[in-house]
């Protein structure tokens, strides 16, 4: 449960810093182009890989990295998860799976919102 809730009060952190980062970010900038989630998720990237290059050298506690890494960056932005994983699935020869789930999330994702935007519109 003290996880659970470590993970919850992170993924408030999170999503909230998104916010705030995103419209501060997009904003300053006077163009269409979503700058500001552009640059969301490329900090996201980096975030989870300082999280689990630590992790990794033994340097951060499990409740730690999930309260970061699952809690903060997962409510900051689930695309350096989506990163992290094409990359562990790329370090372990799994190039094949790693391209398929690329594309797979990508174009999948994109039909998904495209399919319920169009739902909505015909109700």
């Amino acid at each position: 449960m003290k996880i659970l809730l470590a993970i919850g009060a992170g993924s408030f952190i999170g999503g909230v810093g998104r916010y705030l980062l995103s419209q501060l970010i997009q904003t300053k900038n006077l163009t269409q182009f979503p700058v500001g989630t552009m640059v969301v998720n490329i900090v996201g990237c980096f975030l989870i890989g300082l999280v689990f290059g630590f992790a990794a050298k033994g340097n951060l506690p499990d409740e730690w990295r999930l309260f970061l890494a699952t809690g903060i960056l997962g409510g900051f932005t689930t695309f350096s998860a989506f990163s992290l994983e094409s990359i562990t699935l790329l370090q372990n020869g799994q190039t094949g799976q790693a391209i398929l789930y690329i594309l797979a999330s990508v174009l999948l994702g994109l039909l998904a919102t495209f399919a319920g935007m169009w739902l909505v519109k015909l109700a």
